[in-house]
């Protein structure tokens, strides 16, 4: 071949290329928009997208014919933003075995295809991530991942005793102030998203993680350019790292009321309630007989009717009742959804996240729960699906997601009925895309 032909090829190629890039057009119409920034909901709505990102979003006798474009009546139906949930855990429990053995780039990859076929657009993965992660993370933002998007904590960091991370994962440990900077840093160097550490004892039964090593942990993740965010369990340690700047409590606290003075230092410091997790206080006595949800077509799709079978078996419910803490984590979520509602009410920002991907916390199916739980809690279906959106965003500094406006990334949800007028309407997913792409 000529240099002349081989130049030609290669000009054809690029255009055809480009081409077909461009000619990646889809409108969608006629449908009820809920664009994630708490504006109120829009009849008769369109969106244009162009390879995976809206270019254009109005009324629908606004909407200007882009022109060879898959056009998608959605007639009498609700369109969200994806969710965005602040606190999984991924690859390492298939059914109800949690196992590092487990975690292979197959089994994150089915977990991130889960989320996203129940409208978990974006994931935080908050700790027990083996390297594996950031090959994935950083194909998905080089590109238009077709499962949900991922942040990660890595391994994340446990004090040495502690409470945290799990049996045979190698997350770093730290015993005094001196070994702080070393796993920090080393978690720099990956290019982690955020520091995760967990600060908690276990109801007592592990070493509680001390104040300076906390202190230490935060500073240097600041020190190397990441937010950090804390497992807690206790309102001191809350107080305590709100005040040391933390960026966000990966769970609601749970011990007692929270304070003016805690929700005085989380406003002065930009320190986020990143995820309540109600939904994981619920999942610690669901177990003790079989679940509603068991029979839930909404749950079964997503889960293996083996399953169903053992967490329904009656000796592992036995099991269950005999956690020497069951009485207290009813306590424990009671707690939990009033002082999400008072951080809200104070003024505190907030996510929605489930610590799922441990056995018995659902991937995707228990995001839904936690949105019912935390309008159970208080607060209306619009301020959670915005918690669920468009502030999921922000904590994670994500300026192309979590909104249905222009420049944004195409991750959405089609929706038969108004989540505004009922939280478990989300459950009546038609469409998911990410990316402007179908996933489901």
């Amino acid at each position: 071949m000529t240099p002349f032909k081989k130049l030609c090829k290669t000009a054809c190629g690029l255009l055809l290329a480009v081409g077909s890039i461009h000619a990646e057009i889809a409108v969608l119409k006629n449908f009820t928009l809920i664009d994630g920034t708490g504006r109120p909901a829009a009849a008769n709505s369109a969106m244009i997208i162009d390879n995976g990102r809206i270019t254009w979003v109005g009324p629908v006798k606004d909407l200007k014919d882009p022109g060879s474009a898959e056009t998608v009546d959605l007639s009498g139906k609700f369109v969200m933003p994806g969710l965005i949930s602040l606190h999984v855990h991924l690859g390492n429990a298939v059914g109800l075995v949690q196992d590092p053995k487990n975690y292979t780039r197959e089994s994150v990859e089915h977990d991130l295809k889960v989320y996203a076929s129940y409208g978990v657009t974006t994931v935080l993965s908050l700790g027990l991530d083996k390297d594996l992660i950031f090959g994935i993370r950083d194909a998905q933002r080089a590109g238009r991942p077709v499962e949900a998007r991922v942040f990660t904590a890595g391994l994340g960091i446990i004090y040495k005793g502690g409470f945290g991370g799990a049996d045979g994962v190698p997350s770093p440990e730290v015993a005094t102030v001196a070994d702080v900077e070393p796993a920090v840093a080393a978690l720099a160097n990956k290019k982690v998203d955020f520091i995760k550490f967990w600060s908690d004892d276990n109801y007592g039964a592990r070493k509680r993680m001390p104040y300076d090593i906390q202190k230490a942990i935060i500073d240097s993740a600041h020190k190397h350019g990441l937010p950090a965010i804390a497992h807690i369990f206790y309102l001191d340690d809350a107080q305590h790292m709100a005040d040391y700047g933390i960026d966000g409590l990966a769970h609601s606290v749970r011990d007692k009321p929270v304070n003016t003075a805690l929700i005085d230092s989380m406003k002065k410091h930009g320190t986020w309630m990143a995820a309540a997790t109600l939904s994981r206080e619920e999942a610690l006595f669901s177990y003790t007989k079989t679940p509603a949800f068991a029979s839930d077509p909404f749950f079964t799709k997503g889960v293996s009717p083996d399953v169903i079978q053992a967490f329904s078996n009656p000796e592992y419910q036995k099991a269950q009742r005999l956690n020497p803490n069951i009485a207290k984590f009813p306590v424990a979520l009671d707690i939990g959804e009033k002082n999400l509602k008072a951080l809200a009410d104070g003024g505190v920002r907030y996510g929605m996240g489930t610590d799922t991907g441990v056995p018995g916390r659902f991937a995707g199916f228990f995001e839904h729960e936690e949105l019912a739980l935390m309008v159970k809690a208080g607060l209306t279906p619009a301020q959670v699906i915005t918690a669920s959106t468009k502030s999921g965003a922000e904590f994670l500094k994500a300026k192309d997601l979590g909104t249905l406006e222009p420049s944004k990334w195409a991750d959405l949800i089609v929706l038969t009925q108004n989540p505004l007028s009922n939280i478990r309407n989300t459950r009546m997913i038609e469409a998911v895309y990410i990316a402007g792409k179908k996933v489901r």
